[in-house]
């Protein structure tokens, strides 16, 4: 303070003419003493502060540099303020200081600790921690920062184990529980908001035992204190501090000390005869000797000669320059070159007050200036303390937050780190590990918010995001995967021929078709023998048609299905399944009628003949084609996308449009079925000669079994295999027909020719 306004005294363009005089008060940090220096202040003081004639008036007080601490400066503030006395502080940082309806005169060129608690709190979540302990002191620095710090912690995600307060001068048993507090708590990370004094009264009670490893965050209160450097575990400590700087020609300044100067200050006396170890004065204390004027401060190393890292001195350099700016804003007019100041100006504090409001401009590439609650723009320097190789704790300056850019790039980190106990990675602090995808939170009763336990994402839904509050279901299109953290498409299904159950089925398909060619190659080759002439070889080819159009249509069911697959597969297997039937009823009625022609006077083959078996046969199938025609019109089968049957995967299938189409198809097919089984039965115990009626009967006895079946087979099975049981119900009734019906011929013809006479069938017993 002394050296900047020496300074400004000696300056042609700041207040020329004009002498600046002060008086410096100690306040011990103490609110009782604050309170006296402030009524000192407001009182008056002697008539001159410098002995010389150009003091043109007596020692009224302007404005005041000061105080350290923010409870001291409240207590000042409460009595000079009503005076319009503005106090310039350049270390008091409580926010509750930028209140101005209660501090209306209040300035200072260190930031408010809202920035500084922003800042601290950023820090904490730059690093992924989020379960923190907290000191502070029991002080309006301390608990005003500590507040601010927790609102912004609390908005940031960030939870709090214990909070501890505590003040220098407590009893050590106080002293105690914050400490024990800090080592039986589960929290790596203490952010300390604490002044220095209080925060070497702590570390000096953590010292007592075997300080647990604590990753440290601190305020600028305590950070950049050299003497709390001396506590080895403490490295790796993080905080804010205010920005470094060096102030030209103050080292000089400090280190121009004459023996006179010096026993002149009862300060600078206690302070040089702690440096060299010897008095002063001429009541001499008996262990030390008499300063005999050799002591040279220059070849000393000591924090008072340390001014490469000024960083509190360099705020009340601002708050000097401030002061005498607003002065210079008052009693001085600016011409083109130079400056002319009133030095007789009636000068009053209120017009100090009011000018340092307006104060704005640079020192020794340092802006000052003051915004609406008297602060400045707040910019911090990131410190570490980092071990050097001999195991000296020194500071570090690792990158900066700087308030006035946007939002998300104030803070920055440019250099390495070092945390506590000398590690290289990051320490981890959370009340629990962070939930992975395919997980979410679920939060531990009782505990705060930062405490949960990860639990699997249920059947069907995802979280892609670490530590995911809630799961979401994937579209109704999608699965999740098996670690339930992606939706992908779920696969399609249907009866493709790439499948080896389809593959199994159209080969049974085609096998059936050309085994029903090959029969009716075989017939027709032999169409003149008597035993394919004596079983109505006009039917016979009919039916072995219709079988192969049976085992066909079997192939319109594989293969994803169209609108015309759909249509074409359920009315192609209907229609030609009653050509089939209609084609056994006709060659069962034949059998009826061919015992009924041999009785004597008969006359039936005259009303069942040819024509007539051929009639039968178109009428029964067109009565089929109407009905699916009018399915077809009404409601026909479409092509759907399953979405219900199997929850991780979608069925292609072919649904019914109406069901009642759908049933009245097999309902013909099984009435058709039945009413020429029941012929069949009754014709069974005819003579064999003519008779083929009971390879009928069982033919239609398998068809009936094998549809009765199909019917809760297909309701029950899933997806593709609905399709496949479709197939199987149309492959067996189909072979059922063909085996039973033409078999036996075809090894007669083919295999004991002897039997194929028509003296054998004529004989036959």
């Amino acid at each position: 303070m002394i050296f900047a306004i020496e300074e400004i005294n000696n300056s042609t363009k700041l207040l020329p003419g004009v002498r600046l005089g002060y008086q410096i008060f100690d306040t011990c940090a103490s609110v009782l003493v604050a309170t006296q220096v402030a009524s000192q202040l407001s009182n008056g003081q002697d008539p001159a502060f410098y002995k010389v004639n150009n003091c043109s008036k007596s020692g009224e007080v302007m404005a005041a540099v000061g105080d350290s601490g923010s409870t001291p400066s409240i207590s000042i503030l409460r009595m000079i303020g009503s005076f319009k006395i503005p106090l310039v502080s350049h270390f008091a940082t409580c926010a509750c200081l930028s209140d101005k309806k209660q501090f209306p005169t209040f300035f200072r060129t260190i930031p408010s600790d809202h920035y500084q608690a922003d800042a601290m709190a950023k820090l904490v979540k730059h690093f992924g921690w989020t379960w923190i302990g907290a000191v502070h002191s029991d002080s309006d620095y301390g608990n005003n920062g500590i507040a601010s710090f927790l609102e912004t912690a609390l908005r940031e995600g960030i939870c709090v184990e214990y909070i501890e307060s505590f003040y220098r001068t407590d009893p050590r048993n106080k002293i105690r529980i914050v400490a024990d507090a800090i080592r039986r708590s589960t929290a790596i990370v203490v952010v300390a908001f604490t002044a220095a004094g209080d925060m070497k009264v702590l570390l000096e009670e953590l010292k007592r035992q075997p300080p647990p490893p604590r990753q440290w965050i601190g305020s600028e209160g305590w950070i950049t204190d050299p003497l709390l450097m001396s506590f080895s575990f403490c490295a790796g400590a993080i905080g804010v501090a205010i920005q470094q700087s060096v102030i030209p020609g103050l080292r000089n300044f400090l280190l121009d000390l004459s023996p006179s100067e010096v026993a002149a200050s009862p300060v600078l006396t206690e302070f040089w005869e702690d440096t060299f170890n010897c008095s002063l004065t001429k009541t001499a204390d008996l262990n030390k000797r008499g300063c005999d004027g050799t002591e040279d401060i220059k070849v000393f190393k000591s924090p008072y000669t340390e001014t490469s890292q000024l960083r509190i001195t360099n705020m009340v350099y601002k708050a000097v320059y401030a002061i005498a700016h607003a002065i210079h804003n008052a009693v001085c007019q600016e011409t083109n070159t130079t400056s002319q100041c009133d030095k007789h100006m009636n000068l009053e504090p209120k017009q100090i007050f009011t000018e340092l409001k307006k104060v704005n401009f640079s020192q020794n590439g340092y802006h000052v200036s003051f915004d609406a609650n008297g602060d400045p723009v707040a910019f911090y320097e990131l410190v570490n303390w980092q071990q050097s190789d001999n195991g000296v704790t020194e500071l570090v300056t690792v990158g900066y937050y700087d308030a006035s850019l946007r939002k998300g790039q104030e803070f920055h980190i440019n250099k390495n780190l070092t945390w506590m106990e000398g590690g290289k990675q990051v320490p981890m602090s959370v009340c629990s590990k962070s939930c992975p995808p395919g997980t979410r939170k679920v939060l531990q009763k009782g505990k705060p918010i930062c405490c949960y336990d990860c639990i699997p994402c249920p059947e069907g839904e995802i979280s892609n995001m670490t530590d995911s509050p809630d799961c979401f279901p994937c579209h109704r299109e999608f699965w999740p995967n098996a670690e339930n953290n992606a939706c992908f498409p779920k696969p399609v299904e249907f009866l493709s021929y790439e499948d080896i159950l389809a593959t199994i089925l159209a080969a049974f398909s085609v096998s059936g078709a050309c085994l029903a060619i090959i029969t009716a190659v075989v017939f027709f080759r032999h169409r003149t023998t008597p035993i394919v002439r004596a079983n109505n070889s006009e039917l016979s080819f009919l039916l072995l048609f219709s079988l192969t159009l049976c085992f066909l249509c079997s192939l319109t069911f594989i293969g994803a299905p169209s609108e015309w697959s759909c249509m074409l597969r359920h009315t192609a297997f209907g229609i030609t399944f009653v050509l089939c039937i209609s084609c056994v009823l006709g060659k069962t009625i034949v059998v009826l009628m061919a015992f009924k022609a041999t009785l004597p006077g008969s006359n039936a083959m005259k009303w069942f003949g040819p024509p007539q078996q051929r009639m039968t046969v178109i009428f029964f199938t067109v009565i089929q084609i109407i009905i699916c025609s009018v399915w077809l019109v009404v409601r026909p089968p479409f092509p759907r996308i399953n979405l219900t049957t199997y929850k991780e995967k979608i069925i292609l299938e072919c649904a019914l449009g109406s069901a009642v189409g759908f049933w009245a198809v097999l309902g013909y097919i099984g009435l058709l079925a039945v009413f020429c089984f029941v012929l069949a039965v009754l014709a069974r115990k005819l003579p064999d000669n003519f008779n083929e009626a009971k390879m009928i009967t069982f033919s239609m006895l398998i068809f009936c079994t094998v549809w009765i079946t199909f019917i809760p087979a297909y309701i029950s099975s899933p997806g593709k295999f609905t399709v496949a049981v479709e197939i199987f119900a149309i492959l067996a009734s189909s072979f059922g027909l063909m085996l039973c019906i033409f078999a036996p011929k075809f090894v007669i013809i083919l295999f004991q020719p002897e039997k194929n006479t028509k003296k054998y069938l004529m004989n036959k017993n």
